[in-house]
């Protein structure tokens, strides 16, 4: 009996955590924008990387860690971007490691707005071993019993953006394939992936001394799962320090502190404070991020800097 509760509440804790969050969640969307929309690629005039972990609902056992390196800029050709992230995210005793090359192609709209598409292409690798569920009754089923699967998977998106806002659209899962084991890909087959649509925005307003306010949203959609919109306000000064909150439709409160400890790298963190029922059981959720920009100076006298 007891072996069956807790494999029957730990599939509630996937079935739910699937169908919400097939991809990866993170609090910095706003430093993280080409792991939501491919089209980002190369449209700030330098290269950018950035390392993010995540660490959700501490203190529940199996829950959700994430790590994603992402890293893209501009090609010789302006009008190009390329960009590159590895995403590694565990819950429970299933793993993924993802992998996805981005490529985008903007088109100047005037003397400050752009408008770029992106497309990206890259695979997902899943894999589950059960021989680290905890039992109390000693059954074969559950010793060393480890599945994989690999699929291929491409995505879309549109950015448009300027010196001081942004907004794009994007569906970074838009196709996913099954394939057999010898890896032949089958177009004739979905994989259990869901699309997840996203639009992002923000603005930055200039208040006067040195400060500025920028507001921010991100809404996320999956068919047969809820919208949730994460709404996030920052106070930014002297373009080094951030702090921000954000709120998660039914989800969480998240507070963000940002810091440029030089004009190459800058560190962040956040914290989510969970308002479901699993607060009861967890001690929220932490994220920490670091960000290195290369040739950030140079691109600043050689083109017009853009949000």
């Amino acid at each position: 009996m007891k072996k069956l509760f807790f494999i029957t509440a730990f599939i509630t804790l996937i079935s739910v955590t699937s169908k919400a969050q097939q991809d990866p969640l993170v609090s910095q969307y706003m430093f993280n924008g080409l792991f939501l929309n491919p089209a980002y690629a190369g449209s700030h005039p330098y290269w950018t990387s950035t390392l993010t972990y995540r660490n959700q609902w501490v203190g529940f056992d199996g829950a959700p860690e994430t790590g994603i390196a992402a890293i893209d800029g501009p090609l010789p050709n302006e009008n190009m971007g390329l960009g590159v992230i590895l995403i590694h995210d565990k819950i429970g005793v299933t793993r993924q490691n993802t992998m996805v090359i981005n490529y985008a192609y903007s088109i100047k709209i005037n003397d400050i707005s752009r408008l770029a598409f992106g497309i990206n292409a890259g695979f997902s690798q899943y894999s589950q071993r059960l021989s680290d569920l905890k039992v109390w009754d000693d059954d074969v089923v559950f010793e060393g019993n480890t599945s994989s699967k690999v699929l291929p998977k491409f995505g879309a998106g549109a950015y448009y953006y300027a010196n001081k806002y942004y907004l794009g659209f994007s569906v970074p899962t838009l196709f996913a394939y099954q394939n057999d084991r010898n890896f032949h890909i089958d177009v004739n087959r979905s994989s259990f992936l869901r699309r997840h649509y996203m639009l992002t925005g923000g603005y930055v307003f200039d208040v006067g001394g040195n400060f500025k306010l920028k507001p921010s949203f991100l809404g996320k959609y999956v068919i047969s799962a809820p919208f949730e919109m994460d709404i996030n306000l920052s106070a930014i000064y002297k373009d080094t320090y951030w702090l921000g909150v954000s709120y998660r439709t039914g989800d969480a409160i998240a507070f963000i502190a940002e810091y440029q400890t030089n004009k190459a790298f800058r560190v962040g963190y956040s914290y989510d404070l969970t308002l479901s029922d699993l607060n009861n059981y967890s001690y929220g959720s932490h994220e920490i991020m670091i960000g290195i920009d290369f040739g950030k100076d140079l691109a600043k006298v050689k083109t017009p800097r853009f949000f």
